[in-house]
């Protein structure tokens, strides 16, 4: 991907051309009232009108709408090169608004055969009792994802890299695939950021994101998103985001914002600890398979060096011993946190099998019970490979 050209589109209102100028400009002036160089916390509910029906500034209600929500969601549609950003409560709240915008009941879905435990459980759980059916596809085969298309099929979901296996998926492709079948492509882009990887112009419909992750940065914020091109897509979405009310709070909004201005430079730092991470587990005698896109040796390599500027900071591995080892490794772990989530600056450790993935168990997506999961952080990597040799043993 031509980095001058990250982050921007013909019709977009911004003048930057570069990623990291537009992920602490784009949607966030200063304050017009002050010259704040910071967009304000609106903490606020009602605004005053001009008359009935008379909105002063276009608010009315901080559910509807809200001013620092608003900045977020236009620095959200710069930074995916989107048209349309809406900031949510959580990341399964995008979802949700997501899955029943575009879907009723008899519809079907095919999902990916590794994907966040949650988002498992959304479709398994809650959107399945509401009459959606899925079903499972490996998301990095193409001929695999066509197969299992149905005619009621409406929406094709894909996470890459995937949670927790760091499976890749062919975007480009998937859209033919997608466009073919006369289908929705949404791609969870938590993992990569849209620093790294920028699905929409790739052919994808909808982006999701948990902001809690890569985009807040700090491991203080809970909230998440949807970024779409379709002006029409983003009307209806922002219909049932009102409709539904699961909105980012002012607060939470300003904090994302904080964090995505120094997303660019977070990212640099972790996708080089974890490229660090990874090959010295893929040396080590007790680890006996290491999931990395960066290891040559991954099946999706080439396709997530096409597709991506880096290959992230997530890394997982299989540890000899089995599931109690898994857990020992965790327990030991010192500086790498116990502790569920990831993209915090923080280094985090995690049992999948236990954790984040115990609804996916007995389902097509559960984990391996040797797997561990982490989240390499933007600490000195020296100390992490330390850390991590002290907990294997």
């Amino acid at each position: 991907m031509n980095e001058t050209e990250h982050g921007t589109r013909p019709d977009s209102p911004h003048a930057y051309r570069h990623f990291e100028t537009l992920a602490i400009h784009a949607g966030q002036p200063a304050d017009a009232q002050t010259g704040a160089v910071v967009t304000p916390i609106y903490q606020v509910s009602t605004y005053k009108q001009d008359g009935v029906g008379g909105l002063r500034g276009g608010y009315e209600y901080s559910r509807s709408a809200n001013p620092t929500r608003s900045a977020l969601e236009e620095s959200l549609a710069a930074l995916e090169s989107g048209r349309r950003g809406l900031a949510f409560a959580s990341g399964l709240a995008a979802e949700d608004c997501l899955l029943r915008t575009l879907l009723k009941p008899g519809d079907h879905v095919v999902i990916p055969n590794d994907a966040y435990g949650g988002t498992f459980r959304l479709f398994a759980k809650v959107v399945e009792r509401w009459g959606v059916r899925w079903s499972v596809a490996d998301t990095s085969d193409p001929r695999a994802v066509r197969e299992a298309l149905r005619p009621e099929t409406r929406v094709l979901w894909v996470e890459t890299p995937s949670n927790p296996l760091l499976g890749i998926s062919d975007i480009e492709a998937l859209a033919g695939v997608a466009r073919e079948a006369g289908v929705r492509l949404v791609v969870d882009n938590t993992f990569a950021s849209p620093y790294l990887q920028q699905p929409l112009q790739l052919g994808a419909d909808v982006v999701v994101h948990s902001t809690t992750k890569y985009m807040g940065g700090h491991s203080d914020v809970v909230g998440g998103a949807l970024v779409t091109s379709d002006a029409g897509l983003g009307e209806e979405l922002a219909y049932h985001q009102n409709a539904m009310g699961a909105v980012a709070g002012p607060f939470d909004a300003w904090l994302v914002m904080r964090g995505a201005k120094t997303l660019a430079v977070r990212m640099d730092r972790h996708c080089e600890n974890a490229t660090r991470v990874a090959e010295m587990l893929a040396g080590h005698p007790k680890v006996s398979q290491v999931y990395y896109p960066g290891l040559a040796e991954h099946p999706g390599h080439e396709v997530a060096a096409k597709q991506m500027k880096a290959f992230g900071g997530m890394v997982s591995f299989r540890v000899r011993g089995g599931e109690e080892a898994a857990v020992a490794v965790c327990d030991r772990a010192e500086l790498f946190t116990l502790g569920e989530s990831l993209g915090g600056v923080e280094s985090l450790i995690e049992h999948p099998g236990r954790m984040t993935h115990a609804s996916a168990a007995g389902s097509p997506l559960e984990v391996p019970a040797d797997l561990v999961r982490v989240s390499v952080g933007i600490e000195a990597a020296d100390d992490l490979l330390a850390d991590l040799r002290q907990a294997l043993g």
